[in-house]
């Protein structure tokens, strides 16, 4: 048995509030409570093949394309579209039907969205998913806040950076950033996304320093993926991570996405449950792909989700 938590014993809710969700796979059964982060995997469970969960273990959907940041590195489609809230709603209830332990609302900037809140407690109330945010934060207010407290179980703020790093990057004040963190942290748990490139490897270091400064206990480091702009981190750039990660020994936990975790020294207790059966991707077009960056789709429209992601799964299988 493999357990895992981010808890806050400030967090720990009473035992009436807590709501387990249940996933099955070649790994065993997997146990989660959104409220405090627990993971507990039975990995000496034998789950028959026709019960394994059929949903990824985790789906980010992009609610909308727009956002009004123009960072050189991003690769989130720019053509104009929306997801309306009812057909993510519906989504998200046979995800969870189906396995899905959380879902992600992200953009371009989810923040946008009119619906967001909405969205969020819907997912909450009907589903024992966690629902997570991942946004730029310059959005976020008082009021938007208020709003989304109890309805978001973790939110990610993009920070590529620090300081005049990330002002010229982002091209917003790095002190109103700091402001914005600050009522992130209002709403639930935060954790800080960090794009790795030549231009902000140099601010790691600080950035940790600042995570640790700030009770961020997490940080994800998105090694820059290629685009149709920018060619994606360079193999020196690469080097000199893992060898600033193996040298970690500071209070954040470090995580890495999995499409450039070779090489890296990552803890993964699924030997199987990888790949599109951990991780799928809902755009702001209705299409069902492997990431947010993977150029193959398929069109979700008013039907299945599950379906859909058992036909890209298919598709990538065939492929050479």
């Amino acid at each position: 048995m493999h357990s895992h938590s981010n808890s806050d014993p400030d967090r720990v809710p009473r035992l009436a509030d807590v709501r387990w969700a249940t996933r099955y796979s070649r790994d065993g059964v997997h146990l989660f409570e959104r409220r405090t982060g627990t993971n507990v995997l039975l990995d000496e469970v034998s789950v028959p093949r026709p019960l394994w969960s059929q949903a990824p273990r985790q789906v980010s959907i992009a609610l909308l394309n727009a956002c009004d940041l123009a960072c050189p590195h991003c690769f989130a489609p720019k053509e104009h579209a929306r997801l309306p809230d009812a057909l993510v709603m519906a989504w998200a209830a046979e995800l969870a039907k189906n396995g899905c332990l959380g879902v992600g609302f992200g953009g371009g900037e989810p923040t946008i969205h009119p619906q967001l809140a909405e969205i969020c407690h819907h997912v909450a109330k009907n589903t024992c998913m966690a629902v997570s945010i991942t946004t730029h934060g310059h959005h976020l207010t008082p009021e938007l806040a208020a709003r989304l407290r109890g309805a978001v179980h973790f939110l990610r703020l993009s920070m590529d950076g620090v300081g005049k790093t990330y002002e010229r990057l982002r091209g917003r004040s790095f002190e109103d950033f700091v402001r914005r963190l600050a009522i992130a942290q209002s709403i639930a748990p935060v954790g800080i996304n960090f794009v790795v490139n030549r231009l902000t490897l140099d601010d790691l270091n600080v950035a940790i320093t600042f995570a640790e400064r700030h009770g961020i206990g997490d940080l994800l480091l998105l090694p820059e993926q290629p685009t149709a702009k920018v060619p994606g981190v360079d193999e020196r750039t690469l080097d000199l991570l893992r060898d600033l990660v193996e040298k970690h020994a500071g209070r954040v936990r470090l995580s890495i996405s999995e499409a450039s975790s070779t090489g890296f020294p990552v803890c993964n207790p699924f030997d199987a449950d990888n790949g599109l059966s951990a991780y799928g991707h809902i755009d702001a077009q209705g299409m069902a792909r492997a990431t947010s960056f993977s150029t193959e789709r398929v069109p979700i429209g008013s039907g299945s989700v599950v379906e859909a992601f058992t036909e890209l799964s298919a598709f990538l299988e065939e492929a050479p």
